[in-house]
């Protein structure tokens, strides 16, 4: 239940970025290939810029409802961190991509034939799986650095944030070439994970007590 409750921030954006999509798409010329194309491209970003403005609404949210907790509790601490708050959240709303991107994907498979029979590639289940994957981890990355970087009011993390995460929605448009947008996005989330560990207080010293099992 808490994880759809945060969901529902993500949903909301999905839900103004494709009303904004779908009133360009019908005041334009529909029969404009390339005008359709590029409002796909602008829908894609509006999306993104959406998403990061609702993770900064629900950080401001959930912010205020933390401070109240710190006022009724009888040490004056909240009983929730903000790490455990950006971590929750970073999962949240992964999880809700990543069930939509599933949904998608299931639906295409739906029907006659099999993927790569009219020239399609057949590792377009397969890929696809892998970059829910990678969004999944991604959503949660960047929920750590994100909420961190507006408690510590560092504008340039959030920048990177909102600059990751359109990157890695634009290189979405090089499918079929997958191996030219796979390989990119797992890179990014090689580098966003480092990223958010060292943001979340880990280090190489932590990795090996945590490997030698030493407190």
């Amino acid at each position: 239940v808490p994880l759809l409750r945060r969901a529902f921030f993500w949903l909301v954006s999905l839900l103004l970025a494709s009303l904004i999509w779908f009133v360009s798409v019908h005041l334009s010329d529909r029969e404009n290939a390339r005008l359709q194309y590029g409002l796909l491209v602008f829908g894609a970003a509006v999306s993104v810029l959406l998403q990061e403005a609702f993770r900064f609404a629900y950080f401001k949210l959930l912010k205020k409802a933390d401070e109240g907790l710190a006022t009724i509790s009888e040490d004056g601490r909240s009983p929730i961190s903000l790490r455990q708050m950006a971590y929750v959240s970073g999962l949240s709303f992964g999880i809700i991509s990543g069930v939509f991107s599933v949904i998608n994907i299931l639906a295409d498979s739906i029907g006659p034939g099999v993927v790569g029979i009219h020239g399609d590639s057949p590792y377009y289940f397969i890929t696809s799986a892998f970059l829910t994957m990678a969004l999944v981890l991604l959503h949660t990355f960047w929920g750590v650095i994100f909420f961190d970087a507006c408690e510590r009011r560092r504008y340039w993390c959030l920048a990177l944030v909102v600059a990751s995460h359109l990157l890695t929605s634009g290189l979405t448009f090089l499918n079929p070439r997958y191996e030219a947008s796979l390989l990119p996005i797992f890179l990014i989330t090689l580098c966003t994970g480092l990223w958010a560990f060292s943001t979340a207080g880990g280090s190489f010293r932590s990795v090996r007590k945590c490997l030698s099992c030493k407190r």
